[in-house]
């Protein structure tokens, strides 16, 4: 199938089976809004729930203690529950 003639779900999950992306560069690259960009990757993951494939999320991670058990894996928290850092990284996203 053209490129041209592919959802942007599709193109996402596409890319996902490249490499890892975080919501960030997903939205950068695909001209969205990381919001939406997340909202994607949600879809995406729900089609990929009849498959052999799954996605895979690499948490977020805070920078200054490397606290990773965050509740919510795929949003981006603002801060450390530790050490109260604001230097989170974003999560990333791949398909395997």
């Amino acid at each position: 199938m053209r490129e041209a003639n592919r959802t942007t779900r599709q193109r996402i999950a596409d890319r996902l089976r490249e490499e890892a992306m975080a919501a960030g560069e997903i939205a950068t690259e695909f001209d969205v809004q990381t919001s939406v960009a997340l909202d994607h990757v949600e879809h995406v993951a729900k089609s990929l729930e009849e498959s052999d494939e799954q996605l895979l999320v690499a948490p977020p991670t805070c920078r200054e203690c490397g606290f990773e058990a965050f509740d919510d894996l795929i949003n981006r928290p603002s801060r450390c529950p530790e050490c109260k850092s604001e230097s989170i990284s974003e999560p990333a996203f791949t398909i395997e």
